[in-house]
């Protein structure tokens, strides 16, 4: 009897993607049921990612691999302009999303859990599947209580389409669900330049850094009376992020609605 996940995985030759491809091949638990990418259709999914055939040939039409491929879940690593709309195509054939893009609204989080729910299935988005970035994220919210001026400083590469990154978003929430909004710096600054000061989120700054070379980091300073705290998160390359989405690839089989954040599964 095979009890191997069977994964879709959305958005595979793309540089996320093609890990989520190599984790699926290479991890006994797991089995890729399709692979979906838009440029690098008509070829094995093995071959794409530099690994033997598997049999599997990338297509292009995502609708029709959630319809007749019988998987269980699709990870999805896309762009901010499609994850919506492929997120709930999957729960409307009744598989459950694993989604790593960021871009989603409250609004469509909300509406997504909704048709998870009446689906009977669960769905993860995560902003970030990384162990070490989600512990930066409860760290910072408790400190917060405690350091409540503050600033986030996220780097990643220039080619990234969405800013701030979605991280750097869910630091924000998590920190004002315990810190009471607290406008900070001097009521009368002034920019000379427009956006030097960052955006503006419950009373702090978000500053968001694009170059190349860089890959990912974030950074959480606190200022006090006398003394200053930071805590760091860096991210070297993307097979960090792997076990984590095995992770949440093996909880959406667990339960029953979209659950927002990878942090509720870290105890």
């Amino acid at each position: 009897m095979n009890n191997k996940i069977r994964v879709i995985v959305s958005g595979a030759g793309g540089r996320m993607g093609k890990e989520v491809v190599k984790l699926v091949l290479q991890d006994e638990e797991l089995e890729l049921a399709a692979a979906i990418d838009r440029s690098s259709k008509d070829i094995d999914a093995g071959r794409l990612v530099g690994l033997e055939e598997c049999g599997v040939i990338v297509s292009s039409d995502l609708e029709a691999a959630l319809a007749n491929a019988a998987g269980d879940v699709m990870v999805d690593f896309t762009t901010p302009q499609s994850v919506y709309a492929n997120t709930a195509l999957a729960v409307k054939y009744g598989v459950r999303p694993v989604i790593g893009t960021t871009g989603f609204t409250p609004e469509q989080i909300a509406e997504l859990d909704k048709q998870c729910k009446e689906q009977g299935i669960g769905g993860l988005i995560a902003p970030n599947f990384s162990i070490g970035a989600i512990l930066l994220m409860r760290f910072a919210a408790q400190a917060s209580k405690y350091f409540p001026h503050l600033e986030i400083i996220e780097y990643h590469g220039d080619q990234k389409l969405d800013a701030p990154s979605g991280t750097a978003i869910k630091t924000a929430e998590m920190i004002s669900e315990v810190r009471q909004e607290l406008r900070q710096g001097n009521p009368e600054e002034e920019e000379t330049i427009e956006g030097s000061r960052g955006g503006y989120y419950n009373g702090f700054r978000i500053h968001s850094v694009r170059l190349p070379g860089v890959f990912a980091q974030e950074e959480v300073v606190f200022g006090g009376y006398g003394q200053s705290l930071k805590i760091r998160h860096d991210s070297y390359e993307r097979a960090g992020y792997m076990p984590g989405v095995k992770m949440g690839v093996q909880k959406v089989m667990e339960y029953t609605g979209m659950i927002y954040g990878f942090e509720h599964f870290i105890e």
